[in-house]
């Protein structure tokens, strides 16, 4: 049998199952409108959600000839991670899924998953910049959202936070990082996987009652035993996101009024920056370090209001936070990249 009749096969089996011919169908209609005919790179970490992603995106590679990278970043946090990863090639490799591993170099051994996580979007980046790649796709699916928004409660996080990961981000001016799964629960993407691979991995470090995530998932199960559902939790979170973008919409108007951007800084007109609520002042200077420091994840509200006190008491400031240098000259405050030590005069 050829190897194209051999993936014709694989594609028809993948749809006998009604489970799996549903999950697939939402998949590859948000492909359709979204990345036809694109590029794009899956991330793969080895876990059932991931390995879902792999079994959709390797499917529609079949009927629809995309071009799609498989990308596993190894960390090297584990002493074994090496051996994990080359478990998971071959895995994909019986598949005729090509694995590409990206290895990382840099020490991690602080706020290890922010730390991880900061390093494989940087990795995954330059590998979409060399191979011209358009979108990362994650399998982020819906029990990620229920315990991303219990996270961000926990810390007291604001609508903003509390509306948790959209369905589509910008990373760079020409990547985006895309999530199709955050509809799907985590169940059925472990039972897809098993149904395509015939096997999955379980990463040790979900298990660790060291991380604040496995700690929300031993409370989610508590959550259900007290009949709070996890639809419910969805439906808040929905309505939030809902908040969120209205209010997105009015501090776009906001800025357009008060900030000018050259290069690598940002100039905030106090006078009409004071002039706006404590919550709207939050969300754009929190948006500025962003954009300044390039980090795919804002400062933490709670730093950030720190800094808003600072600004509006201190008219001789010079602080940092987020990699920025923070200086307040009379009616503007300059926010620039720290590396550059002196802040850029607009």
């Amino acid at each position: 049998m050829s190897k194209k009749d051999s993936s014709v096969l694989k594609l028809k089996d993948f749809r006998l199952n009604s489970k799996t011919s549903i999950i697939y169908s939402n998949f590859r209609s948000q492909l359709d409108t979204l990345a036809k005919k694109k590029t794009f790179l899956v991330a793969v970490s080895g876990g059932p959600d991931s390995l879902a992603l792999c079994a959709l995106s390797h499917t529609y590679l079949i009927e629809k000839k995309n071009k799609v990278f498989f990308v596993l970043v190894d960390h090297g946090i584990r002493t074994n991670s090496s051996n994990e990863a080359q478990k998971v090639k071959n895995l994909l490799k019986k598949k005729g899924i090509y694995l590409k591993i990206l290895k990382n170099k840099k020490k991690i051994n602080k706020n290890i998953q922010s730390q991880a996580r900061e390093i494989r979007y940087q990795l995954l980046l330059n590998f979409c910049k060399k191979q011209k790649i358009n979108f990362i796709m994650t399998g982020h699916h819906r029990d990620d959202q229920i315990e991303t928004f219990l996270i961000r409660l926990s810390r007291g996080s604001g609508v903003q936070g509390l509306s948790s990961m959209n369905k589509i981000s910008s990373l760079s001016k020409t990547i985006k990082l895309f999530r199709p799964l955050l509809s799907e629960k985590k169940k059925d993407l472990i039972f897809l996987a098993k149904y395509y691979f015939g096997k999955v991995f379980k990463d040790p470090s979900n298990t660790n009652q060291k991380y604040l995530r496995t700690k929300i998932r031993n409370l989610i199960k508590q959550f259900k035993k007290s009949g709070i559902e996890p639809d419910r939790i969805i439906n808040s979170i929905n309505n939030l996101a809902s908040t969120r973008d209205t209010l997105n919409f009015y501090i776009q108007r906001i800025e357009r009024n008060c900030i000018i951007k050259k290069k690598h800084t940002i100039s905030i007109d106090l006078k009409i920056f004071l002039l706006e609520n404590s919550e709207m002042q939050l969300k754009i200077l929190s948006n500025c370090i962003k954009k300044v420091s390039k980090n795919y994840y804002p400062v933490r509200a709670k730093k950030v209001l720190s800094l808003l006190d600072r600004v509006r008491s201190n008219k001789s400031l010079k602080a940092t936070l987020g990699g920025c240098i923070i200086t307040r000259r009379k009616k503007n405050l300059i926010i620039s990249k720290e590396e550059l030590k002196k802040p850029i005069k607009l």
